[in-house]
């Protein structure tokens, strides 16, 4: 008889836990917050005037102050912008290239275009 050996095999994902969650106004509820908080990850998320309005009027009762990393914030948009100019093209954005190589290889070539756009334009 045969003994089998069995190498047990990792499954699914790493399990990582991000410093700070980034995200805009949209996704500002307390349901949001909590899950974060509760998960010990830094919500980088500024507050709707209207959220804020409610809990001044709650006085103290309406809970603390919310408030957000700007220059971590500031990081989010610079990001957001880039993915708005890499989806510009329209193959990346509608994603028609089927293998991951083809659309890797689309996002090389957007990403140099925007690069060689950026470059400070020297006069003569």
């Amino acid at each position: 008889m045969v003994k089998k050996v069995r190498v047990r095999l990792p499954v699914g994902r790493p399990r990582t836990r991000p410093g700070a969650v980034a995200a805009d106004k949209a996704y500002s509820s307390r349901a949001n917050r909590a899950y974060l908080r509760k998960r010990q990850i830094k919500a980088v998320i500024p507050e709707k005037r209207d959220q804020a309005a409610n809990r001044w009027k709650k006085g103290s009762r309406g809970g603390r102050t919310v408030s957000h990393d700007a220059g971590l914030y500031k990081e989010r948009n610079t990001v957001k912008r880039l993915i708005n100019k890499l989806k510009a093209w329209r193959g990346i954005a509608t994603r028609y290239d089927k293998t991951p190589e083809s659309y890797l290889a689309g996002l090389h070539l957007r990403a140099s275009m925007i690069w060689i756009n950026d470059l400070p334009k020297t006069p003569g």
